[in-house]
């Protein structure tokens, strides 16, 4: 698995709820590769707080979602 995603968090996040936007940020970065590393560094938070909102363990702030969602824009034709 590219990027150090595990098998297990590639399979819940494909069985997972697209509604919750740290969801919708996992599948987008393990889709394209994104490391975790580079997402974080992007939105100012640890790499443990992306993979708590991939996991969906954890709601993203209010003040990242605009980031995220533009972080997912951005990154939309990658690779």
């Amino acid at each position: 698995m590219s990027y150090g995603y595990s098998q297990s968090l590639v399979t819940t996040l494909l069985d997972a709820d697209s509604e919750h936007l740290g969801i919708t940020l996992g599948k987008h970065c393990v889709k394209l590769g994104i490391p975790v590393a580079e997402v974080a560094d992007s939105l100012g938070v640890s790499r443990a707080t992306v993979y708590n909102w991939f996991w969906g363990l954890n709601t993203p702030l209010a003040k990242h979602e605009k980031p995220i969602r533009d972080f997912i824009r951005a990154n939309r034709k990658r690779r």
